[in-house]
C-alpha cells in the first residue's frame, strides 16, 4: 500500500515557520512527507530533518524526497530530538501528531475501527507493547482513567468493566473484538445520538497508551524550542482537545514562567519567558470541504525570542 498523506494546514504552516533559503528545519513527524516537501522547496540549499517512528514512512519519504540534497531522514520518536540531532540549532520545528491517512487506511495496523484486523496500533512496529497485550493486561481502575483522561470518553467505566469481562472469558485479537466491547458498554439510544462512530473516543485513548504520546509531550515541547535559535519557530498541529490542552498550557507556561504571587510589585523568581504563542489557528472551510480529516485540526505556533 502506498503511504499517502494529505498535509493538513499546509498554506497555515508554511505561513507561520516561514522556512527561508537556507534555512535549517526539522519535521518531527514525518508521515508521507507532504510539509517536508514543501519546506525543501522553499529552503533550497538548506537542511530539512525528517523524524518518524514509523519504518514505512521513513522508507516512503525517502524516496519522494531522494532528490532534494539537503533531506536527512531520520528513524526515531521526536520526543528524542536531541538525542537526535545533536547539536543541531533549528530556524523551525513542526509537529503533526495526527495517525496519518496511510496507518488509519492500512488496516492490518489495526489504527481502524471501520476493519477487521488485529489489534496493533503501535506507530512503530519493531518495538513495544502492541495494542491486543495492552488491553488484555492493564487493570480496570487503569483503563478507566486512560479512556477517561485520553479520550473524553463519558462511559469510561462501564467499558472498562466488560472490557475485563470479556477478555477472562478469551483474550481480545482484533480491531472488531475492542468495538463489541464499546458497543456492549454504551447504549444503542446513545450510540444513534452520536455524531461519529461510538468507538472513536476508545481507540484514540488506547492509541495514546500504546504510543505513550501524551506523558512525554510537555518536556519534548521545551526540548524543541531549545533548540531553535533565536526568533525560530515551532509549529505544532493536534487533532483532539487533550492533545491542544497539553499544547497551550506548554507554550502559555514558556510565554510566561513567572511563579511570583499575582499581586507582588516585581518578579523575584527570576524566570524569564521563552518567547510568544499564538492563539488556536483552525483549517479554513475550504480545506475541511477538501479533506474532512481535517475539521478536528489546530495549529498552535511559539515563536522564541530573539535577544538571547
Amino acid at each position: 500500500m502506498e503511504f499517502h498523506h494529505i498535509p493538513v494546514m499546509l498554506n497555515e504552516v508554511l505561513e507561520h515557520l516561514n522556512p527561508v533559503p537556507g534555512g535549517v528545519f526539522a519535521d518531527g513527524t514525518l508521515g508521507g512527507g507532504g510539509h517536508s516537501e514543501e519546506i525543501l522547496k522553499r529552503i533550497g540549499n538548506g537542511t530539512l530533518y525528517g523524524i518518524d517512528r514509523d519504518e514505512a514512512a521513513i522508507r516512503a519519504a525517502g524516496d519522494r524526497l531522494k532528490d532534494y540534497a539537503g533531506f536527512h531522514a531520520l528513524h526515531g520518536n521526536f520526543h528524542d530530538v536531541k538525542q537526535l540531532l545533536g547539536d543541531a540549532r533549528l530556524d523551525g520545528g513542526l509537529l503533526d501528531l495526527g495517525v496519518s491517512s496511510y496507518q488509519l487506511d492500512n488496516a492490518e495496523r489495526g489504527f481502524s475501527y471501520h476493519e477487521d484486523a488485529p489489534l496493533d496500533m503501535r506507530m512503530d512496529t519493531s518495538c513495544g507493547m502492541t495494542a491486543a497485550e495492552y488491553v488484555n493486561t492493564v487493570s480496570e481502575q487503569e483503563f478507566t482513567r486512560i479512556l477517561y483522561d485520553y479520550g473524553d470518553e463519558k462511559w469510561a467505566a462501564r467499558i472498562a468493566k466488560i472490557l475485563c469481562e470479556r477478555r477472562a472469558q478469551a483474550p481480545l485479537a482484533t480491531t472488531q473484538d475492542l468495538v463489541s466491547v464499546v458497543d456492549a458498554a454504551i447504549p444503542k439510544a446513545v450510540r444513534r445520538k452520536d455524531d461519529g462512530h461510538p468507538a472513536r473516543r476508545t481507540f484514540q485513548a488506547v492509541r495514546i497508551a500504546v504510543n505513550d504520546e501524551l506523558a512525554p509531550l510537555q518536556k519534548t515541547l521545551e526540548d524543541w524550542v531549545d533548540m531553535l535559535k533565536p526568533g525560530g519557530r515551532l509549529c505544532v498541529i493536534t487533532f483532539h482537545s487533550v492533545e491542544d490542552r497539553l499544547v497551550k498550557q506548554c507554550f502559555r507556561k514558556m510565554q510566561n514562567p513567572c511563579i511570583c504571587p499575582p499581586k507582588a510589585p516585581i518578579c523575584t523568581c527570576g524566570r524569564v519567558s521563552l518567547g510568544k504563542a499564538s492563539g488556536a489557528i483552525k483549517p479554513s472551510k475550504e480545506e475541511i470541504e477538501q479533506n474532512s480529516r481535517s475539521h478536528s485540526a489546530t495549529l498552535r505556533v511559539f515563536v522564541k525570542r530573539d535577544d538571547e
